[in-house]
């Protein structure tokens, strides 16, 4: 079975995800062999910022929740970076998205 991980931490990002998400589950029903793995950073972590369109866009709950919270940019950086780490070295998917333009998406691309 061929893993995608699937990473945003902000607003703008997480309604990206949902069409991903649609396609890898018409994918799996017709026998692709594909899975995804739902990566929350948790840059932005409030119901508002978060919990809202989880719950608007049908989104499941993330596989993975690292739960970075505030903090400086670097702070931000290094946490989603250190987290995103561990996650690609315990699963080793076979592709990694990562959506937008925010500390959570940097963090993530050097990681892979």
């Amino acid at each position: 079975m061929t893993c995608i991980d699937l990473i945003a931490g902000a607003r703008p990002n997480f309604m990206k995800i949902a069409p991903i998400i649609d396609a890898v589950k018409t994918a799996q029903a017709q026998g692709s062999g594909l899975r995804y793995r739902l990566i929350h950073t948790g840059q932005h972590y409030d119901s508002a910022m978060s919990d809202l369109f989880f719950n608007q866009l049908g989104l499941p709950k993330p596989d993975v929740h690292l739960g970075v919270g505030s903090g400086s940019h670097a702070q931000q950086t290094a946490a989603v970076l250190e987290g995103i780490e561990k996650a690609l070295v315990a699963e080793r998917p076979k592709m990694l998205v990562v959506y937008g333009d925010v500390n959570s998406t940097m963090a993530a691309t050097l990681a892979a």
